[in-house]
């Protein structure tokens, strides 16, 4: 890439620090993820002036498609402003599109390197989001991995919904486009301060993105192998499906952890008790000496153990579970079930399925969803469930107080024997009363956030080691 480019310039502007989804994309991957932020925009109401966003936008040379301009022309109707740069034989300044007051087109110069980028920037008041991408250079394919197909193509790129990067990138583009068009130049700085100073209103819940942004991944994979099974002999479609799969599945569970965190987010009493679960799941099962395989399970199935209450009323957040009314007390009962739910979109993710929907099963068989009792509850749930309830205890929750931990260990072993395994609430007494003594710390966070340490299907020997 070059100096001037939009990814090069945003890293420089944030002192090198770009989110975790900063890699290598695939040209579906990245259709799915601008559509799932489009759609946002497409459910809104249009007639709600205060919500509407700013949206920036740059296509490559000659990749404007009539869909994607008919897209555009529902999109702009529900936006402040819509700028889109693209190179003059794009078609779309005979669109219709084109012609709405709020939209302006950028002719963009054949040797102006935005013509290799693929960039959408969305800034409203309640929330923001952007894809930001360069196509790779022939130079940067390995030998023969030049794309045969077009959905084989490959960009370096990033998708976040964090607003200070999305508003620096907003910042870069316009600068871009100022040299074309200084008044539109103008007139988006304009909107931009505007969007800045509604931004103090109630943020808007993306978990609904984030939920839609795995479906379209999901979509985008199949369509990938689909594609490759018709230009690829046999050994070659092998080859490149992993390739795509390995890609794609970054891709996936990171819009789950995204998920995961968003959730937290919604909590005042407790933002962080995904990453501290996982983390004292992880060391209990370190002082349980469990395989690295479990280590990791374990690791993943914490930071994930409560998307199943993405879209819960906000009550859920607010008050015990005994002040719930029936609606929320709902989702408070189900959510390890409709967490499950969720993750079973991702096939890669069984393990860590199966653990989050047995977490709320207890060791006289009294719990949910199945009634399972003792040893044939899996053990990364026994280890799950008890770690969650015994974090949840030293946290406040609406007019309960936080307990201390050697308070919330006790509450623990009151239930050892009914709800917990009562081997792991010694082991869980262990770690507290070292904690308590100054030996150890109580870790705040996993040793590491996972990248796709995700493996192919263990062996029956590890399989049953995990349950």
């Amino acid at each position: 890439m070059k100096p001037e480019a939009t990814l090069n310039q945003l890293k420089a502007s944030a002192d090198g620090q770009l989110p975790g989804s900063y890699g290598v994309y695939f040209k579906n991957t990245l259709v799915a993820l601008c559509h799932a932020l489009e759609d946002h925009i497409l459910e809104c109401d249009p007639a709600d002036e205060a919500a509407k966003p700013l949206v920036l936008v740059t296509f490559q040379q000659g990749k404007w498609y009539l869909q994607e301009a008919e897209r555009y022309f529902a999109i702009s109707q529900r936006s402040r402003q819509v700028a889109i740069a693209a190179v003059p034989d794009s078609g779309f300044a005979e669109h219709r599109t084109s012609q709405l007051a709020q939209v302006d087109l950028v002719d963009l110069d054949l040797d102006d390197s935005l013509v290799q980028e693929w960039n959408l920037v969305i800034l409203a008041p309640g929330y923001a989001a952007m894809v930001l991408c360069h196509e790779l250079d022939p130079e940067d394919y390995r030998g023969d991995s030049l794309p045969d197909v077009d959905i084989e193509r490959k960009f370096y790129g990033l998708w976040t919904f964090d607003r200070k990067l999305v508003s620096q990138a907003a910042e870069i583009l316009i600068d871009r486009m100022e040299p074309y068009n200084p008044a539109l130049a103008t007139q988006l700085r304009a909107h931009h301060q505007a969007v800045s100073v509604d931004s103090n209103q109630s943020p808007t819940d993306l978990s609904g993105v984030v939920s839609r942004i795995v479906n379209y991944l999901q979509s985008s994979q199949q369509q990938l192998v689909t594609v490759g099974r018709q230009t690829r002999e046999l050994w070659e479609l092998e080859g490149q499906a992993q390739r795509l799969n390995r890609n794609l599945t970054a891709n996936k569970l990171q819009a789950f952890l995204r998920m995961a965190q968003k959730t937290d987010e919604r909590d005042p009493f407790n933002r962080y008790a995904s990453i501290r679960v996982a983390a004292l799941a992880e060391t209990l099962g370190q002082v349980l000496d469990l395989p690295m395989i479990q280590l990791r399970r374990l690791r993943l199935a914490g930071l994930l153990f409560r998307v199943g209450l993405a879209e819960a009323p906000r009550e859920v957040f607010l008050q015990t579970s005994e002040q719930l009314e029936s609606a929320s007390e709902m989702f408070w009962r189900d959510r390890s079930l409709l967490g499950a739910q969720l993750l079973s979109a991702m096939p890669e993710l069984k393990p860590i399925s199966h653990i989050v929907l047995h977490q709320l099963e207890h060791w006289d068989g009294s719990g949910k969803p199945d009634g399972l009792k003792q040893e044939n509850i899996p053990l990364e749930s026994r280890v799950l469930g008890l770690v969650a309830y015994f974090q949840e205890l030293t946290e406040p929750r609406g007019d309960r107080l936080a307990l201390s931990l050697g308070e919330a260990l006790e509450q623990c072993c009151s239930q050892a024997g009914k709800r917990f395994d009562p081997t792991l609430v010694e082991s869980l007494g262990t770690v507290v009363r070292l904690t308590e003594v100054g030996l150890m710390k109580l870790p705040d966070q996993p040793s590491r956030q996972p990248d796709v340490w995700l493996e192919e299907a263990a062996p029956a020997k590890v399989q049953s080691e995990a349950v």
